[in-house]
């Protein structure tokens, strides 16, 4: 086989991802991340064995919160692997799509396990198992203090940004509720809780708020139901959290425009569209490329006498104080020139015969028709008034002959025609026809009219 001396070899799958991560590594702001994600890692395995030796659904569905933090500690990770790549012909737009997809990814997983925790609790309703309080209440405060502390210690950019773009949860807006009558009795609170609660730290306490109820009414009750009924609400809650956050982030992989920005691009493009030598603005297009960048593209035609190079940076100048990333077409009017025809004139052209004639609706029957004045009769109306005792009114026109012929020879048909065949056919073009005299049913009476008795011309 050929040899090839200079050949790269192909890394694997496992071999790309090492390279990567080494990358990373490498930097000091990620030792924080690994060390918080190596804790974690010991603490999710504790709180599974917890959560079989007690028994407990509802502590179950609270450690799938501090599985969701791995997957955000992975996320800010890949937020700072974005940072360091530059954008490659493949990527041509960049990596920052890559976190943006880590969070879509993130909150799919969260709600996916709160769908499966519901599943549990149906079946738990038909047959309730016991429930031992052993190590419920030491979960509950070991999940609480790590989910707090990992959130409050870290700046977990991606996330931070899709809790404040995306919209509120049905939690946030009760606890929004019940925060502003709080700080109407204690102003100094509403710095906590106003304006808006982070939605993490929310759901983390309402949860250890839940199992720390539930641990009270099986201490005193054995009262066992309701470690499924806190499960339950465990999830509705964690549901409701995310599923905003997956909405905001498919809205960013699917390329659409956010909507707090459609008022300020069609402000700059009507702008744009004053600038002089633009005529026309189309095929735009705007897009949120990452969380905070906006990308777009848009093609501009201009005045053949326009400068390309300055309309291209005042248009650049307009759009870059909102579109970072931005392509700009600029191409010039086009004339359309209508086409000559270069076909010789045919030598009969200028032979109109009959049947070149305009076609017209045909006439109504002949028995509307006055014979006088080839009008329609109106039964409701009087005749007209030259009707009434004038001379020749029963008497047939006369249709008199022509013997002279025209001197040009363009092929004009002249002689007499039937006064009935006047009724029948359409308006032809005047004077070259069988249409002239159609309200006195003479065709083709030329200019003199006849001779008299003398054989004189008539005048």
């Amino acid at each position: 086989g050929t040899i090839h001396l200079f050949r790269k070899s192909q890394r694997s799958l496992v071999g790309k991802l090492t390279h990567e991560f080494r990358l990373v590594a490498a930097d000091r702001r990620s030792w924080k991340i690994l060390l918080f994600g190596a804790i974690n890692l010991i603490c999710i395995g504790f709180l599974l064995m917890w959560c079989s030796s007690t028994n407990s659904i509802a502590l179950t569905a609270y450690t799938y919160l501090t599985i969701f933090d791995l997957f955000s500690l992975i996320t800010c990770l890949i937020s700072y692997w974005v940072m360091m790549k530059k954008p490659s012909p493949v990527y041509s737009f960049g990596f920052e799509r890559f976190e943006v997809l880590a969070v879509f990814a993130s909150t799919v997983l969260a709600q996916l396990g709160a769908l499966f925790i519901l599943k549990e609790s149906a079946e738990r309703f038909l047959e309730q198992p016991e429930i031992h309080t052993g190590r419920l209440l030491v979960g509950t405060f070991v999940a609480l203090f790590f989910n707090l502390f990992t959130m409050l210690s870290i700046r977990n950019k991606p996330f931070a940004y899709v809790s404040e773009a995306a919209s509120t949860s049905w939690l946030q807006e009760h606890v929004a509720d019940l925060s502003r009558s709080i700080c109407g009795i204690i102003p100094g609170l509403s710095s906590i809780f106003l304006p808006r609660m982070n939605p993490f730290v929310l759901i983390d306490v309402a949860g250890a708020l839940a199992l720390c109820i539930t641990y009270m009414l099986i201490e005193i009750n054995n009262y066992f139901a309701v470690d499924t009924a806190s499960a339950i609400a465990i999830a509705l809650m964690t549901f409701g959290t995310m599923y905003p956050m997956s909405v905001y982030s498919g809205k960013v992989l699917l390329q659409t425009t956010p909507p707090h920005v459609i008022g300020q691009l069609d402000k700059l493009l009507r702008e744009v569209s004053t600038l002089d030598g633009v005529l026309e603005v189309r095929n735009e297009h705007f897009w949120t490329l990452g969380f905070g960048t906006l990308a777009g593209s848009v093609h501009v035609r201009i005045r053949r006498d326009a400068n390309e190079q300055m309309v291209l940076a005042h248009v650049t100048n307009r759009l870059y104080t909102l579109v970072s990333t931005l392509t700009v077409q600029i191409f010039k009017d086009d004339w359309i020139r209508p086409t000559l025809s270069s076909v010789p004139i045919a030598n009969n052209i200028l032979n109109l015969s009959d049947h070149h004639v305009i076609p017209m609706p045909s006439l109504k029957a002949t028995d509307n028709l006055n014979p006088v004045t080839s009008t329609p009769a109106k039964p409701s109306s009087p005749p007209p008034e030259f009707s009434f005792d004038t001379p020749g009114k029963n008497v047939s026109p006369v249709i008199l002959l022509n013997t002279q012929t025209k001197p040009y020879g363009l092929g004009f048909n002249h002689g007499s025609t039937p006064y009935s065949s006047v009724l029948n056919q359409g308006l032809g073009i005047p004077g070259m026809g069988a249409a002239q005299g159609f309200r006195t049913g003479f065709t083709n009476v030329p200019s003199r009219y006849g001779t008299n008795a003398r054989g004189q011309p008539r005048p």
